[in-house]
């Protein structure tokens, strides 16, 4: 009999730590991009996907950079289903990430699990860590809920098999999804049916990545003569399969930069990939035909990828790649959800066993075939579609045991348009502090002022509370919220206005001088945005209550963002009085150790800056495919950039990707 029960998994952690409380309101550059010169000789559909709704902004969601390098073994929630072939280990705590899927008949893990949860910034939103099955949804990049905790309950299927259940509701999309994983009795697979619902009266972009990291030491094998090609110089281009300027692309190992290939799956093939060892053993995923894309992710052998892999996890672990699967050809391209409407579909993960032989044979339709044959004997295409309409009749069953609880943001929109969303309840118990001034809000029409000092809690900008927020009595708090929505609609001007006026009356101005400067940045405005960070800098140092997380992380976001704006201004004085106000804790880590030695560069003093580097720090935050720590570098000294500080993923001569995200396009 199937099985679902709570356990606990001991892990060395890095704890995600606080979200920063400055609102995201810069333009998202972490985001693939294809200009429209290399859009135009693109397949027409591919082309109009890459052109619908690419995401502009984070918020209303926060960054998380509020981790570390130092991990702590702890005890972290997990659910295990198992039955007598198969045992899935689940993280409802992150993203519902399935870490483990071990094959007990032949004692074998199928994916690789990384020994260790240590959060790098890949998120759309930072924190995100490698290994298992992963669940992407929002726009092009790895979820904002990775290191989020989802809901979770116990379903019973029509046919008795308890399944379990994961849920949320996507705040960059406004979309509830669900997740929905069972281990049917004495099978080989896990079955994963995922359902997207838009309860809107307008249209939605979507976007769906399953990605799943396996061993590298692989070869991948997907149902295709061609891929399109995906690298740091930005550049999407269509390349045969498996063979492309000489070498295999299919072996992981094979390749020096990271990349993406996207398979081009023929309409009416089954959709599988599947990575096999050296003896054909490996894992294989299908699924029904919408989920139509197949992708490798591959590190590449060269420094940069090498430093990248250690970094996320532990020195001496295997390396990994990543095989996927999503809605559109490549995640670079978002599909429409028509309004109140659902898209679903199912997934299924398992062992592979094929003949060595054909797989890693010269002939690529040989080792297709043996593939498929394998994967038909082990899971008729048949049966599997069956299997989906079967799913489809208990996936608005309501669940029945809870087993850990997400957000209340969902609950929050419930209460709001009393949205009716069978077999994913989000009560109106989970709301929680951070929904509370909006339920006032919905409720009375005014948003509330806070009880007492703090930096302020996160801002809803979706039109309805937009609509709320201009309605509002004009206390200094809505003025706030109601710029950061202004602006995150695209009215500027109106932004700085409401944000003008609430400085008038705000008895904390900080929050809202913080958000004029970026305005003036964006405008071109150096100066005066160095002014304002200045002042903003002030005041909260003036305000700050404790050393406390809350304040601490404040404290370091604004102060990073001050200094910045006050060096680009070349007022290296004024940052640093900026640098000294920093909590003595904030300047040792690694983040600031490279601002210091950018401040101490500005001052002149190269030595001083070169002794920082000698002395050793670590960015937990670096961004894949940022290059801030070379560029910086190369500035102090023409000596090569030690190994340790090498993450550079990009060919020489290419242009830069600072802070466009991962190639990974997952994130």
């Amino acid at each position: 009999m199937t099985t679902i029960r709570r356990d606990v998994l001991t892990l060395p952690v890095a704890e995600p730590g606080p979200a920063n409380p400055l609102p995201p309101l810069r333009p998202l550059a972490g985001t693939h991009h294809v200009d429209e010169r290399e859009r135009a000789g693109l397949p027409r559909d591919m082309a109009r996907q890459i052109a619908y709704e690419p995401l502009r902004s984070l918020l209303p969601e926060r960054v998380r950079d509020g981790y570390g390098r130092s991990r702590t073994p702890r005890e972290v929630a997990t659910i295990v289903l198992e039955n007598d072939r198969l045992r899935a280990t689940v993280l409802p705590g992150f993203g519902g990430r399935v870490v483990s899927l071990f094959h007990k008949p032949s004692d074998r893990e199928l994916l690789y699990r990384n020994p260790v949860l240590q959060p790098a910034d890949f998120a759309l939103n930072g924190a995100w860590f490698s290994g298992g099955i992963e669940w992407n949804i929002g726009a092009t990049g790895h979820s904002t809920l990775a290191c989020a905790p989802l809901h979770a309950a116990r379903v019973t299927a029509p046919d008795g098999t308890p399944m379990l259940r994961l849920w949320e509701w996507e705040r960059l999309r406004d979309l509830p999804f669900q997740v929905d994983l069972w281990l049917p009795e004495g099978s080989d697979f896990l079955y994963v049916g995922v359902r997207v619902r838009n309860p809107h009266e307008k249209a939605a972009p979507l976007y769906w990545w399953s990605n799943t990291a396996v061993p590298e030491a692989r070869r991948v094998l997907a149902p295709a003569e061609e891929a399109w090609h995906f690298g740091y110089e930005r550049r999407l281009r269509r390349v045969p399969v498996p063979v492309n300027e000489g070498v295999d692309r299919t072996y992981p190992r094979r390749g020096e930069y990271p990349a993406d290939y996207f398979y081009e799956v023929p309409d009416g093939q089954r959709r599988w990939i599947a990575a096999l060892d050296e003896a054909g053993r490996g894992l294989v995923q299908t699924s029904t035909d919408i989920l139509r894309g197949r992708k490798l992710f591959v590190w590449g052998t060269g420094a940069g990828g090498r430093r990248w892999q250690e970094w996320l996890t532990e020195p001496g672990t295997e390396g990994y790649c990543e095989i996927q699967a999503g809605l559109a050809r490549t995640q670079l391209e978002h599909v429409r959800l028509d309004a109140e409407s659902e898209v679903s579909w199912l997934e299924a993960y398992g062992p592979l066993n094929a003949e060595p032989g054909p797989v890693h044979g010269g002939d690529w339709a040989a080792a297709r075939s043996e593939v498929e044959a394998g994967l038909e004997q082990a899971l008729p295409r048949g049966e599997f579609e069956a299997a989906y309409e079967h799913w489809l009749t208990s996936a608005d069953t309501e669940p029945g045991e809870v087993l850990a609880v997400g957000s209340g943001w969902g609950a929050l929109e419930v209460l709001r348009a009393a949205h009716k969303l069978p077999g994913t309840p989000f009560d109106e118990s989970t709301l929680g502090d951070a929904q509370r001034p909006w339920a006032e809000l919905l409720g009375s029409g005014s948003f509330p002022e806070p009880r007492r000092v703090g930096p302020p809690g996160e801002t809803l900008v979706a039109p309805h509370w937009r609509d709320m927020l201009e309605t509002a009595p004009a206390e200094p708090l809505a003025e706030y919220h109601l710029g950061i929505a202004q602006w995150h609609a695209g009215d500027r001007a109106q932004a700085v206005r409401s944000w003008e006026r609430g400085i008038e009356l705000a008895p904390s101005v900080w929050p809202l001088l913080r958000c004029l400067a970026v305005a003036d940045q964006e405008a071109g405005n150096r100066e005066r945005a160095a002014d304002r960070y200045a002042d903003a800098f002030d005041d909260l140092c003036q305000e700050r209550r404790d050393d406390g997380e809350t304040w601490t992380a404040a404290t370091a976001a604004l102060g990073r963002e001050a200094i910045g704006a006050l060096l680009a201004a070349g007022r290296a004085a004024d940052a640093r009085s900026v640098w000294e106000r920093l909590l003595p804790a904030t300047r040792e880590r690694g983040r600031f150790r490279l601002i210091e030695a950018q401040l101490l560069l500005a001052e002149g003093h190269r030595d001083a800056a070169r002794a920082v580097f000698d002395a050793g720090f670590e960015v937990a935050d670096l961004r894949e495919g940022a290059e801030a720590i070379g560029e910086l570098w190369s500035r102090i000294t023409d000596e090569p950039l030690p190994e340790r500080y090498d993450f550079r993923m990009r060919p020489p001569g290419t242009d830069s990707t600072e802070d466009t995200g991962s190639t990974d396009g997952t994130g």
